[in-house]
């Protein structure tokens, strides 16, 4: 490996990923290896592969973890956050931007353009659940949990059931596959102070009890905001598209944002570069409580991703011993098939229910899905092409 960047080094290289990684999170893995691994050799396919799969374990955005680990194993903390940072921001901007222009458009009604942008939603999460369900439920065991999940939750669509039924899926994986072993053998892991880890993984659990007994206590929208998405933060598994029904729950449903606002941000977020959780700097922006704007869009980035970078920083130390064992990787097999199960309800509601509304939009949904799985065009490019469609058709 080379000499240790510097911080303005960490800071660029991750602004330009952040402006050039489109695909989503495997993608950006790709973008993450042919970068840091391959063109400045910051660490070593073995170590990258070991922080790969701490931050597939761990709920968050997992590209998003990947950039702050690789910074923080070079320069500490101040490395992780300029990583972080870097890859946030031109997406973070373009979100709110969007916003800024959705509020100026005034009520959102029946826009063409956005009944597009909903069809290619439907198309986007389709094939997030096809392409998670090969990969994570390859077998009737995990299959069966991915159906039973998403039964359950169409079912019981309270707020707790998708924590509820992600930690089933955990225990039921650890009893069915805790005998089966995977055969990683890892890479040895970091020199970093079991401490200092420790100390971090009591402020994000901290956090994560105190601050719904602060927002109850003191009603104030700020907190109200901080509380909720650093609440989805610190429960989304498996990233990206998973984020949709969580958030739905925690600002759609409440009226803090209409459900077209929210679908139409989510189909912008398809059509950037970098992290999907930017979304929520949109979300932020346009929502009816809290500080609104460009303001109310950095609150809300800062809330949903201060979870995963409390949780990386804390897990680091531990990793390499947790992985190891059988016990672990079993519970995240089962977890990651509910997971598939979540995404799954999601697509019927509120997704498909919003996004199709007739034959042209199924008609608009089912040819923008076979751009994406079977043409394999750009989603930027599926999206941008969806809204103009959806303002011509429908």
């Amino acid at each position: 490996m080379s000499g240790r960047p510097t911080l303005l080094e960490i800071f660029t290289t991750a602004l330009r990923l952040g402006c050039t990684s489109f695909g989503g999170p495997v993608a950006h893995l790709g973008y993450f290896r042919r970068e840091y691994v391959e063109r400045r050799r910051w660490l070593d396919d073995a170590h990258y592969a070991d922080l790969v799969a701490l931050c597939q374990f761990l709920p968050g955005p997992a590209s998003s973890q990947v950039g702050f680990g690789v910074g923080w194993l070079q320069r500490g903390l101040a490395g992780g956050l300029a990583a972080w940072l870097g890859f946030t921001l031109p997406s973070t901007a373009l979100m709110i931007a969007f916003a800024c222009g959705v509020m100026a458009a005034g009520p959102l009604g029946t826009a063409g353009w956005l009944q597009g942008l909903k069809a290619a939603a439907v198309a986007v999460v389709a094939q997030a659940v096809w392409n998670m369900a090969v990969s994570l439920c390859p077998d009737r065991p995990r299959a069966t949990l991915a159906l039973g999940a998403a039964v359950a939750l169409l079912l019981l669509p309270a707020a707790w059931s998708q924590v509820v039924v992600i930690a089933l899926g955990g225990a039921l994986g650890w009893w069915w596959f805790r005998h089966r072993s995977d055969g990683a053998a890892g890479a040895a892991a970091p020199a970093l102070s079991r401490r200092v880890g420790a100390l971090w993984l009591a402020v994000f659990f901290l956090l994560l009890v105190t601050l719904p007994a602060l927002a109850g206590a003191f009603p104030n929208p700020w907190l109200a905001v901080f509380d909720r998405l650093y609440r989805v933060g610190s429960l989304v598994f498996g990233g990206g598209h998973v984020i949709l029904p969580l958030l739905e729950r925690e600002v759609a449903a409440p009226g803090w944002v209409t459900h077209d606002q929210f679908l139409a941000g989510y189909g912008a977020a398809q059509a950037l570069p970098g992290p999907l959780f930017t979304f929520c700097a949109y979300l932020g922006a346009v929502m009816r409580v809290g500080p609104g704007g460009w303001l109310g869009g950095l609150w809300a980035v800062a809330a949903i991703f201060v979870p995963s970078v409390l949780l990386v920083a804390g897990a680091l130390p531990f990793w390499q011993a947790l992985r190891s064992r059988p016990g672990a990787q079993a519970a995240l097999r089962g977890a990651n098939a509910t997971v598939v199960g979540v995404l799954l309800a999601a697509l019927y509601h509120p997704v498909w229910t919003a996004g199709v509304t007739g034959a042209r939009s199924a008609a608009l949904a089912f040819t923008t899905f076979a751009a994406l799985q079977v043409w394999k065009l750009p989603p930027w490019a599926i999206v941008i092409a969806a809204a103009g469609l959806g303002q011509v058709f429908l």
